[in-house]
Formats: C-alpha cells, sequence, structure tokens
C-alpha cells in the first residue's frame, strides 16, 4: 500500500493582499532609487520582485500625468436654495430660544 494513498489534499484559502497607492509610490520610488537590489527591495517589503518591477513601470508611464492636473475643482452643489432657507429657519429657531430663555431667566 502507498504511503500518499491516505494522503488527503488541504484546501487553502487564498487571501490577496491589497495595497494601498501611497505604498506602491513608495515602493516604486524605492525601486527607482536604486539604492537596493530588487531582490533586497522584495525582502524588505516581503513582495514578488515582478510586483515591484509592475509597480515602477507603471509610475514611469504614469507619471506626466502629475503636472498636467490641476487642483480638484469643487462640484456645485445642486440645492443651494434650499440650504439656504434651512439656513434662515435655524438661525431664526435660535433667535426665539435665545428670548425665550431670557424671559425665563437662564
Amino acid at each position: 500500500m502507498n504511503k500518499l494513498s491516505n494522503f488527503k489534499p488541504v484546501k487553502m484559502k487564498k487571501n490577496r493582499r491589497k495595497f494601498t497607492a501611497a505604498f506602491k509610490a513608495k515602493v516604486a520610488i524605492d525601486a527607482l532609487k536604486e539604492r537596493e537590489t530588487l531582490a533586497d527591495l522584495s525582502a524588505r517589503h516581503e513582495l514578488h520582485p515582478t510586483m515591484i518591477s509592475k509597480w515602477k513601470q507603471e509610475f514611469l508611464e504614469l507619471a506626466d500625468q502629475i503636472f498636467e492636473k490641476k487642483h480638484p475643482v469643487e462640484e456645485p452643489v445642486d440645492n443651494v436654495d434650499a440650504l439656504y432657507s434651512k439656513i434662515g429657519q435655524l438661525e431664526m429657531e435660535n433667535d426665539f430660544l435665545k428670548k425665550s430663555l431670557k424671559k425665563a431667566g437662564l
């Protein structure tokens, strides 16, 4: 009887790690500096060297967009009139409560 016949494969759950854009940029910049080898960077950040190379390439391809974009323009609020109306109502209620408190002596 073969020893492997009793072997049951174990199903392992694969959890994908998610990295922030800031972390990816930091790793890509470290790779661009070339102060460490790709193997050293991958060991330090616990990443595969291919992933670092991919992030570095993506960083270089999109670098020109940094200087093209201006500050984001704020979108106008659709219901400005309703908001001003609400502000007026709240100011009136606030004034009413102040007068009521003065009359009550508080």
